[in-house]
């Protein structure tokens, strides 16, 4: 039962994460300068622009092989604590405008609703290190 509750949150995060990246880079155009209107320098725009789909790709990559699950899921772990810190942030009107560089179906969602969905999958997140974590402290060791 652990298993397969592992195997789901694991679906569900490499879903999250390859939709985020093809949204991103089937409106390329759009996500730069989404970024570039961003309250941060241009030059961490140009660096997010290009990072972030790749950090989500190599974070759904990661999380598809049970040798690289765990890298996977802190991989996500971070992703996902580094986006909801910052709708955190503009939630608490820590920058004086803030324009939304989400797309897909975030791009629709009020700030709430996009924090909300943030929390949500960082939860399922935790709960997937914690199951893998304790899947491994139950296999005994292999010994020569």
């Amino acid at each position: 039962m652990k298993t397969t509750i592992q195997s789901l949150l694991i679906s569900l995060l490499i879903m999250l994460f390859i939709y985020a990246a093809l949204s991103k880079l089937l409106t390329f155009s759009d996500f730069r300068q989404q970024l570039y209107n961003q309250n941060f320098s241009h030059d961490f725009a140009a660096l997010l622009t290009y990072c972030l789909p790749v950090a989500e790709i190599v974070t759904a990559g990661f999380l598809s092989f049970k040798r690289t699950v765990l890298t996977g899921l802190i991989l996500s772990a971070i992703l996902l604590v580094a986006f909801t810190g910052y709708i955190s942030l503009v939630m608490l009107h820590y920058w004086d405008r803030v324009p939304c560089s989400c797309g897909g179906i975030l791009s629709h969602m009020s700030w709430t609703a996009h924090l909300i969905f943030n929390w949500f999958f960082l939860i399922l997140n935790l709960i997937a290190i914690y199951l893998h974590l304790s899947e491994r402290k139950q296999q005994p060791l292999l010994t020569d």
